[in-house]
């Protein structure tokens, strides 16, 4: 491909796309930042984060708004089913409007080598977005969270325990906090091999409330390892917003207790995103040490499930019985919905003209039925079979007594 920074390569409608895609950043920013609740938000005009995203083929951001699609249709796909679907024994905790989180963080990183090659990531109990933008099989995805034993993981996992080593998907927990410890542990094991993965973890905004989170990024920073932690600040742990656990207004400002980089980023915009990831990849693989990374975004459903969703309908809406009351005003969920990370994504292409407005809408087409293809694909499945529900619990066949040898 011609060198973006090279004016004379391109004709005159796409001249000096370098310049052209950073004002087109700068102007998504400040919208950004006008409805945001920090006055803080990186962005590439403050140059705090780099220019990565320009610097981006056509191809690698067309492939970012497919992940994005995908994610979005997936998940879409799986509330209808929920909600229609009386045999679906899935349960999920939906991404929807975090989308650009993990698209940009995952763009960032190597996918491809398996556990000794490729970058790794470990996920939370809401795992969808980050297993799809890392690279897993949707068809497996969907018959694993229906708990098919031709599953991602043979139908032992469902939605919260999915993994796959393959791509570097360390895995998802349905508990809160322990992921970073985990992932801190390969983050060290990277750095006493000498590797140059990276390892990042995904925690949501109740994590900084954990001494998980603390303890993490102290031996994280003390010891200078390739770890990444992304906060995915959606406002609500479960139903409690996050201002009842963090005193702060900013969570990224506790990286300064350990002496690392805090940043906070647009979580609406992927290429936002992308640009504070590639800078703390760079940062961890130069041997830098850790970067927190906070997303300011928010999640379209409620906590768990589809309570207050209609099929066909994006979004939840008005009283959740698992909270016993509506925890979230209904003008709050709008508004955010109206800075939509598809919306986004599809706009900076269609204004740095790497994609018009037909191919968009072709790409979301093709992405809708690729996911109804998959769900078909996974309720065609068989189901696990009671007899092997102890099957991976015990090693069988002889083992070795080690602890004498």
């Amino acid at each position: 491909m011609a060198d973006r920074n090279d004016a004379h390569s391109h004709d005159a409608q796409r001249k000096s796309p370098s310049a052209s895609r950073r004002n087109f950043l700068q102007a998504l920013a400040g919208a950004g930042a006008a409805i945001s609740f920090s006055s803080r938000i990186a962005n590439a005009q403050q140059g705090e984060i780099g220019y990565w995203a320009k610097d981006l083929s056509d191809a690698q951001l067309t492939n970012m708004f497919s992940t994005i699609l995908k994610i979005r249709w997936y998940e879409r796909t799986l509330v209808d089913k929920m909600l229609t679907d009386s045999n679906y024994r899935g349960y999920n905790h939906f991404y929807v409007g975090q989308e650009a989180v993990a698209t940009g963080v995952c763009a960032a990183l190597k996918n491809t080598g398996g556990v000794m090659e490729a970058d790794l990531i470990y996920s939370t109990h809401r795992p969808s977005g980050h297993a799809i933008a890392k690279g897993a099989d949707i068809k497996k995805m969907a018959a694993e969270y229906d708990f098919r034993a031709t599953g991602l993981n043979k139908g032992y996992a469902g939605e919260m325990h999915i993994s796959d080593k393959s791509i570097g998907f360390m895995g998802a927990d349905g508990m809160i906090g322990p992921g970073p410890v985990i992932a801190t542990g390969s983050a060290f094991a990277i750095r006493a091999r000498g590797s140059k993965q990276v390892v990042v973890n995904f925690g949501g905004d109740g994590t900084y409330a954990t001494p998980h989170f603390h303890s993490a990024m102290n031996n994280a920073a003390l010891l200078k390892l390739p770890f990444i932690y992304v906060i995915e600040n959606n406002l609500y742990h479960q139903y409690a917003h996050y201002s009842w656990s963090c005193p702060m207004k900013d969570i990224a400002e506790a990286a300064g207790t350990y002496g690392i980089p805090g940043v906070v980023v647009d979580g609406q915009d992927v290429m936002q995103v992308y640009n504070a990831a590639k800078t703390a990849v760079e940062r961890a693989r130069a041997g830098q040490g850790p970067t927190l990374i906070e997303a300011k975004t928010y999640r379209y459903y409620n906590h768990w499930g589809a309570p207050g969703a209609k099929p066909g309908e994006l979004g939840a809406f008005g009283y959740d019985p698992l909270a016993i009351s509506s925890f979230r005003p209904e003008r709050e969920v709008r508004e955010w919905m109206t800075r939509d990370p598809v919306d986004i994504c599809r706009n900076t292409l269609i204004g740095w003209k790497v994609i018009d407005a037909t191919k968009a809408t072709a790409m979301e087409a093709a992405i809708k039925q690729e996911v109804l293809d998959a769900v078909a694909w996974a309720d065609k499945q068989p189901f696990c079979k009671p007899e092997d529900g102890l099957k991976n619990v015990f090693v069988e066949g002889s083992v070795a007594a080690r602890q004498f040898g």
